[in-house]
């Protein structure tokens, strides 16, 4: 079955007439991809849009699901930027008789483009449509690192049947088989968030990065989402006066501008695979600002994908400079590689074996300068020894 058929196509009239001209702005430049188009040729892009018109999951925020096309009319208008890629968009996602039904077209449209080598963008809708990307995921065997930036835990215990926007990391970490290495949240505020949650993430050995924190010095930031696979942005975690189209928007959260460095980090990122872009509600945003600030953060993802380079530290490759730091409370050396193209910095688990086969991917773990240099302390740094655990 061609995942064309789970679309709607692009409007073509609209998406011109969303331009200011043609040439060097977005909706002259995106390809909108329509029944006609044969998926063998999907890997000549390097991004495609996927609008996922649903909010059948929403939590007191029904009329996101219209977000798809008010973030286009205004991700057309914007200028390409210096980039030499190609994207594509394959419209919005048929909401299926269920809402089971949308996960699952989602979940094969994923997968599709993953084993395209594309990366796909996925534009909400209701954040609950993670949990079909995650399960595309699954499809495609991998076992993944899930970055969340919202300003509450979406979990709701071991009991939930069924995934909607407050609860969708429960049916990802009960799903079984389960394909979740690690999950980090980015922005949660207290006051929204539970005892026992944060107590289950710190059960589970996962990460949960309090609004105050993140902001305090937002670079801290870039190595927890250089590690994820798929990064899910809830625009709930931007404050009401940035992002008023939303049913749950609080006084606080996020600026805009660090939203848009938050997701220029992942396009930056060779390891992420997928982001998507969830809760933006037209309905609540009469004068369009929340599906400006949405089409904003998508061309800073753009713009960190245009210059991406492909590093990942190996003892053969010349590109990196090796330190290893005797560590008695680690119990054995720790290493640690810095670029010298980026300095960006990883930090390489000690495991068996038989280990580092099933998770290759998940040995370097990317960090800041500071782990190392509690690790020349004899200190050992959180991000390490919480990934150690996960593996033992």
């Amino acid at each position: 079955m061609e995942i064309s058929l789970y679309f709607d196509p692009v409007n073509n009239d609209s998406r011109q007439a969303a331009a200011p001209g043609s040439g060097a702005w977005l909706g002259g430049q995106i390809v909108a991809l329509d029944d006609t188009f044969d998926e063998d040729d999907l890997a000549q892009f390097d991004a495609i849009i996927v609008g996922g018109n649903e909010d059948r999951g929403a939590v007191n925020n029904a009329g996101c699901g219209q977000a798809p096309d008010a973030i286009r009319q205004a991700l057309y208008s914007l200028s390409m930027g210096f980039w030499k890629l190609r994207i594509g968009d394959l419209g919005n996602i048929r909401p299926g008789e269920n809402i089971s039904d949308t996960y699952f077209a989602l979940r094969d449209t994923i997968f599709r483009l993953l084993r395209s080598g594309v990366v796909p963008i996925v534009i909400g809708g209701s954040e609950d449509l993670s949990y079909g990307v995650y399960s595309g995921y699954q499809q495609a065997g991998r076992i993944i690192n899930l970055v969340n930036v919202d300003a509450r835990l979406n979990y709701g215990g071991a009991e939930v049947q069924s995934p909607d926007a407050a609860n969708f990391l429960s049916s990802i970490i009960f799903k079984k088989p389960n394909s979740l290495f690690n999950f980090a949240n980015l922005g949660y505020q207290s006051y929204f968030t539970g005892t026992a949650t944060l107590e289950v993430m710190n059960k589970l050995f996962f990460d949960a990065w309090r609004l105050g924190v993140v902001r305090q010095n937002i670079e801290e930031a870039e190595p927890v989402i250089r590690n994820a696979d798929y990064l899910s942005f809830d625009i709930s975690a931007v404050r009401f006066s940035d992002a008023p189209g939303n049913g749950n928007a609080s006084p606080n959260g996020f600026m805009g501008d660090e939203a848009c460095q938050l997701v220029r980090y992942a396009g930056i990122s060779s390891k992420l695979s997928c982001i998507g872009f969830y809760e933006t509600n037209p309905t609540l945003d009469p004068h369009g600002q929340t599906a400006l600030l949405t089409a904003q953060m998508i061309w800073y993802f753009l713009d960190g994908l245009a210059v991406r380079i492909d590093e990942y530290p190996d003892d053969k490759c010349d590109n990196f400079v090796k330190y290893i730091v005797d560590s008695s409370s680690a119990g054995s050396d720790m290493i640690f590689y810095k670029s010298k193209q980026t300095s960006r910095w990883w930090m390489q688990l000690p495991v068996s074996r038989e280990k580092k086969k099933d998770h290759c991917r998940h040995l370097m773990v990317p960090c800041t300068y500071a782990d190392y240099q509690l690790a020349a302390a004899n200190e050992i740094p959180d991000r390490w020894w919480k990934a150690y655990q996960k593996l033992m």
